[in-house]
């Protein structure tokens, strides 16, 4: 059965500070604000992505199995392998030699791989399957 999604995996670089400036008012969807010609506060987005060098990863994914999570074609995905897969996480799976990115669901009948599509069917993890949450998905990034 193909799991229909592609990832390819990169290492951050967190050897230097990626700062930005930030508007830390809130920008509003009706009329433009002035207080965004005075912006002078900086983010360094490793920090805010809370990012730890030695368990993150970043992916891109392709494909539309989880377009309902917001992982559109082409998302960069943020993983933290240190963190414990949990029921309702997305996570990044390896599953029968495929990596597949799909939200955990987990019970007293076992584990499930959802798509956030409903051209998917939920994939069950049988003792059959070659198995392991390989990370939990932490931030997505897509371009508009």
């Amino acid at each position: 059965m193909p799991i229909k999604t592609k990832l390819e995996f990169f290492l951050p670089d967190l050897s230097s500070e990626m700062e930005v400036d930030f508007a830390d008012v809130g920008i509003s969807a009706g009329f433009p604000s002035p207080a965004l010609d005075f912006m002078k506060t900086r983010i360094d987005i490793n920090k805010l992505l809370n990012l730890n060098p030695l368990t993150t990863f970043f992916a891109k994914a392709s494909g539309d199995s989880m377009i309902g999570a917001g992982i559109l074609d082409n998302a960069f995905l943020v993983i933290d392998r240190s963190l414990p897969p949990q029921d309702k996480k997305i996570a990044i799976c390896f599953i029968d030699g495929e990596f597949t990115v799909k939200r955990l669901k987990v019970d007293k009948k076992g584990i499930s791989l959802l798509a956030e599509n409903d051209k998917y069917k939920p994939i069950a993890v049988t003792e059959d399957n070659h198995f392991v949450v390989w990370g939990i998905v932490t931030h997505v990034i897509n371009a508009l």
